[in-house]
């Protein structure tokens, strides 16, 4: 499934900007970067328990904010874009 993910972190004090880099990196590990607080990720429902699980023991919940919208299986018909396309295709495997 795929699912959209958003977040605001506090960044006043050195403790928000470090939440926000592992913020950051636990979403990479499961998608792409598609804007400088969005994240697309296609994953299975065991896998977004984890990842959820993961942000919600990173983040202030007093101060941060995190949304998930999941698009679903049938994702494709559901997404638009304009303008330049910086990202790659999340369904085809990536080699690093």
């Amino acid at each position: 499934m795929m699912v959209l993910i958003t977040y605001d972190v506090e960044t006043i004090t050195s403790g928000g900007k470090k939440r926000l880099r592992r913020v950051a990196k636990e979403c990479q590990n499961y998608g792409q970067r598609v804007q400088n607080s969005v994240f697309e990720c296609v994953v299975t429902e065991s896998q977004f328990v984890l990842l959820r699980n993961e942000i919600a023991s990173i983040i202030d919940m007093e101060k941060d904010t995190v949304r998930f919208y999941f698009l679903g299986n049938n994702w494709n018909n559901r997404v638009e874009f304009f303008g330049r396309k910086t990202s790659f295709d999340v369904t085809t495997e990536l080699i690093i």
